[in-house]
């Protein structure tokens, strides 16, 4: 099952610098590329837990969460990072935070049963309300995302053999199972990866998808009315035990990514990169990373005169240009998660608390 999948790196001392991308350095940053220049700085994050995900607010308020119950928030583009413990959940993975401002956040813990849980602070992480506990012994959330503060939905691997998503329309008061009417038959085994909070995604009117794994087919669920009803359709990566998708990008005009690959097996080049112009209904193959193994998180970078996304994984960080179709790489230190408000503010994370911060200028 997707949730006995656990994923442990290996730690790398974070250096404080900034880095344009000359020769590679013990960093792992990568050359200059004649289309695109990047500059990064690493940031003192104040913890050394694994971080799984990031939810970019704008330039200037970004959060951040991860392992032992770590969560954290900068207001000033990352200068300063302030590094909290959730009392009482020291033992808890948060593998998805989703943030409206400085105030107002939701924490998804991933973990069987009853460590799977979702929070909402609204005074900046001074208190959290808990507002759902995975009731079914087996049960495993994997990531969520929201049209809006009040609408979201929140997925996890299938339960009694029906597939497993939650959904709220009061701002997480209250988070009801949809109904399996409403959604497609699941796969043996299918489920999702807890891998950066990014499996989920949700676009500015009332479209969602969800990315699945571990099943036979590696598949893309999809809503056209804020979750109220869903259909399924079949992408050309690999699917099968610890394989499938683990993030989407929502480019626009119809166009998405799906991307994933076969977890664990970090040295391999595949084709894990589909591409849909037409919501996620249809996907064809996009072009392979540069990077090896599996993606474990993506983001869109708005504001670059083409479509362009980051990508992250054990292996480093790749960005394309053209939407999906081609990539370059832009660092070799691995990264779970990666979210951009511009292309002069983006944020990657990852172990021993690694945070660093990106810009990306268009060369052409």
């Amino acid at each position: 099952m997707t949730h006995n999948i656990i994923f442990w790196l290996a730690s790398v001392t974070l250096l404080v610098s900034t880095q344009s991308c000359g020769e590679q350095d013990s960093r792992g940053f990568m050359p200059d590329h004649p289309r695109v220049r990047v500059t990064s700085l690493a940031q003192q994050s104040q913890t050394t837990a694994l971080l799984q995900a990031v939810s970019v607010v704008n330039q200037d308020t970004v959060w951040a969460s991860g392992h032992e119950g770590t969560y954290m928030l900068t207001v000033d583009g990352g200068l300063n990072w302030t590094a909290r413990i959730l009392p009482g959940a020291e033992m808890l993975e948060f593998r998805d935070v989703e943030a409206f401002s400085g105030s107002t956040a939701y924490l998804l813990s991933a973990g069987t049963g009853d460590l799977s849980r979702i929070y909402r602070t609204v005074d900046s992480g001074d208190s959290w309300s808990l507002q759902f506990v995975m009731d079914h012994p087996e049960g495993f959330l994997d990531c969520m995302a929201f049209w809006d503060e009040q609408v979201g939905i929140a997925y996890g691997d299938a339960v009694d053999e029906e597939l497993f998503l939650l959904r709220t329309i009061d701002g997480g008061d209250s988070w009801d199972r949809i109904e399996k009417s409403a959604l497609p038959d699941a796969q043996v085994g299918e489920g999702g990866f807890a891998a950066s909070g990014t499996c989920v995604a949700t676009d500015n009117h009332s479209r969602g998808w969800v990315a699945t794994g571990n099943g036979e087919n590696a598949r893309v669920l999809y809503t056209k009315d804020r979750g109220e009803t869903w259909n399924s359709s079949v992408t050309p990566v690999v699917g099968g035990s610890s394989a499938g998708l683990t993030s989407l990008a929502i480019m626009g005009g119809g166009d998405v990514l799906a991307m994933g690959g076969v977890i664990g097996n970090d040295t391999v080049l595949t084709d894990n990169v589909a591409l849909s112009e037409d919501h996620g209904e249809t996907w064809t193959i996009a072009g392979a990373p540069e990077i090896l193994g599996p993606i474990y998180g993506s983001s869109i970078v708005p504001g670059m005169p083409t479509a362009t996304v980051v990508i992250v994984g054990p292996d480093g960080g790749d960005v394309s240009l053209d939407g999906g179709m081609s990539w370059i790489p832009i660092t070799r230190e691995t990264y779970w998660a990666v979210g951009f408000a511009s292309p002069e503010a983006g944020w990657l994370v990852g172990p021993q608390g690694r945070i660093t911060r990106f810009s990306l200028t268009d060369n052409r």
